[in-house]
């Protein structure tokens, strides 16, 4: 068999999906009205099709929706995050439960609000028995983003401080998760009195920013020095308690924004030799 005939068997196999569907921007969030669509997918040489048996539904799939994301192609499916059984696609992947993400999947391609998806074979993460489809398809986006915000300032390590802006959002949570599982003492910020909601591997201390001056309470909590890094989940409403937090060298992670334009020191941004890094998880 020639390697022609090999990739023409590989995609034979023809699925009906079922899918939400948008056909075009709305104007806000309660204008959304999706419809269901069925459809038939094959896949590629290099892909598998994953039964969905959960899907996540992040922020950014409803920005998508609204325009807020002018790259955003309709008609499409929405749905960045997944977990299900691979139903098609190389031996090696067949039958197994898995779970993953993809930068662009319910943005500029159809996504995971469907009953089926074709993605690429590289996206798929083996999904461990100790955790659900649930649970799984929860992981994609908050922790992508999370870890990459990390990765490109630096692991936190056991001598350090993060402070984490929107501390209960999905993002804030998982940055909690990583920066504790590296050791690292954390503090959350929060806009009422509420408690940390999300799962922790050490304490971890909240401030309600609607009651206490942020930037304040972290000096004292760190004995003066600041958070040598800020993960910033909100954007400009905290801008300006973010920088004012940071540590002698510290670095500020943004993901978000309400308002797209903030003032800036650039006199205190250079003598505190700090560094901000923006993340997009496209």
């Amino acid at each position: 068999m020639t390697l022609a005939t090999e990739k023409a068997a590989a995609i034979a196999t023809v699925f009906e999906a079922t899918s939400l569907r948008l056909n075009a921007k709305a104007a806000d969030v309660a204008s959304l009205a999706p419809a269901l669509e069925r459809k038939l997918l094959s896949r590629g040489p290099d892909d598998v099709v994953v039964e969905i048996k959960a899907a996540g539904v992040n922020p950014s799939d409803v920005k998508a929706a609204t325009g807020l994301m002018p790259y955003a192609v309709f008609p499409r499916t929405p749905g960045r995050d997944f977990a299900g059984v691979v139903v098609d696609g190389p031996a090696e992947w067949l039958g197994r439960d898995v779970f993953g993400s993809s930068g662009d999947l319910g943005i500029r391609r159809d996504g995971t609000h469907a009953t089926h998806l074709v993605v690429e074979a590289a996206a798929l993460v083996e999904k461990p028995k100790s955790i659900s489809m649930d649970e799984a398809a929860g992981i994609g986006v908050p922790f992508v983003t999370a870890i990459e915000g990390f990765r490109r300032t630096g692991m936190p390590t056991p001598q350090e401080t993060v402070l984490v802006l929107g501390v209960n959002g999905k993002v804030g949570q998982a940055a909690v998760q990583l920066a504790t599982w590296r050791g690292a003492k954390v503090i959350g910020v929060v806009r009422k009195d509420e408690p940390y909601e999300g799962h922790t591997n050490g304490p971890v201390d909240i401030i309600n920013s609607a009651e206490i001056d942020v930037a304040a309470r972290v000096r004292e909590l760190t004995n003066g020095k600041g958070a040598d890094i800020v993960f910033n989940t909100v954007g400009d409403p905290y801008f300006q308690a973010a920088h004012k937090s940071l540590a002698l060298a510290g670095r500020q992670i943004l993901i978000a924004a309400v308002d797209k334009i903030v003032q800036f020191n650039i006199l205190e941004f250079y003598r505190g030799r700090h560094t901000y890094v923006g993340i997009d998880t496209l």
